[in-house]
């Protein structure tokens, strides 16, 4: 399929672009370094350039973005193999805030002068999103929330938690401040670099103005959002990834000739070229699907995050493999490619999990 973007579409791409293109391993490892994993100096620039705004509908002052706008501005950050948190600490929370009518904490999210994640994954519930492990009893006072969450990515930079909880038999999600008593972290590396967290609440005393104005449904059509959206991402991940390993192929040598002469390299790089744009046309047709209806946005973006997935999984080990030993290294960003491409196939849902979503979705 052909896709032309809108000059506004354009504009934002080149921002996106000139904001995160300028990375390379070494400045990529000293801003892991910081508190939290990033730059909160960064995330502003994000904020101001309008990247957590285009999240937000427009009843809250946001660019109310539809999915091909995101997915411009997630392509080009795959594309750029950049750092930001964009995905996890933005568009994620802020879809959520916003479905919950949480004016004041959309406004300071898309301003950056509060960063939330968002707690949703529990050990034994794979990639479920109804809770079982975390608990709320309603008090006099509100409510108590106890358990633990895990694999929460960007907790580490929060300043704010977004949670569900069973509450009673039924989903129910908690705006909870990371500093609040009763609040436990414990932040790790994981694969891409980034910092994420297990996190226990032991019986955390909650206002009744913290629940959220969310249930399942909510829940379950936001992560449809953003699996869309982490396909965009793997899909500038993958484009990258090829772009780079054609380069290589031209200049290493063997034999007193560039290994891209060799027909077998050549087969292997068009068999990632069609599959890069089969990618693409899965993606933006995606996009391209009415979100009001809800079945088949869900199914649209749960095939999308599959195909994609494993397509730039296919070219990230193609491209480690045409690089040799060190396309697995910290000093090229072939490997810091790679690694975010496992990271993203996997969040919310690997490819066996979207694919059931899309089969159930049907």
């Amino acid at each position: 399929m052909n896709f032309d973007f809108s000059e506004e579409q354009e504009l934002f791409r080149s921002s996106v672009e000139r904001f995160a293109g300028d990375l390379d391993a070494p400045k990529r490892w000293a801003l892991r370094k910081n508190t939290g994993g990033y730059d909160r100096g960064r995330w502003q620039i994000m904020a101001e350039l309008g990247l957590l705004a285009l999240a937000a509908p427009a009843r809250f002052d946001g660019l109310d973005g539809e999915a091909i706008d995101l997915a411009v501005v997630g392509e080009a950050l795959g594309k750029a193999i950049a750092p930001d948190p964009w995905l996890e600490n933005g568009v994620l929370p802020v879809r959520l805030l916003a479905l919950a009518g949480a004016s004041k904490a959309v406004n300071g999210a898309m301003a950056g002068t509060a960063i939330y994640a968002a707690a949703l994954a529990e050990r034994q519930g794979r990639y479920t999103l109804a809770p079982h492990q975390t608990k709320a009893v309603a008090s006099a006072d509100g409510y108590v929330l106890s358990g633990e969450k895990t694999f929460v990515l960007g907790g580490a930079l929060a300043d704010r938690l977004i949670v569900s909880a069973d509450l009673a038999g039924e989903v129910a999600v908690f705006l909870v401040d990371a500093a609040q008593a009763g609040v436990d972290a414990r932040h790790y590396r994981i694969v891409d670099g980034s910092l994420a967290s297990e996190i226990k609440f032991l019986d955390v005393a909650l206002a009744k103005d913290q629940r959220l104005a969310l249930g399942l449904a909510d829940l379950e059509i936001t992560a449809a959002d953003v699996r869309l959206q982490a396909a965009a991402e793997m899909l500038g991940l993958a484009q990258r990834l090829f772009d780079d390993t054609l380069d290589y192929v031209k200049q290493r040598q063997q034999f007193g000739v560039p290994i891209g002469t060799f027909q077998v390299i050549q087969h292997r790089l068009v068999e990632c070229y069609a599959k890069l744009e089969q990618a693409r046309s899965m993606l933006y047709r995606a996009a391209l699907t009415n979100r009001d209806n809800v079945a088949e946005w869900r199914r649209a973006a749960a095939g999308a995050k599959a195909f994609v997935g494993d397509v730039a999984g296919h070219i990230a080990r193609e491209a480690v493999q045409l690089h040799g030993g060190m396309g697995i290294t910290e000093e090229l960003l072939i490997g810091h490619a790679m690694k975010r491409v496992l990271l993203l196939s996997s969040f919310l849902g690997d490819s066996d999990a979207a694919l059931v979503d899309y089969a159930v979705a049907a």
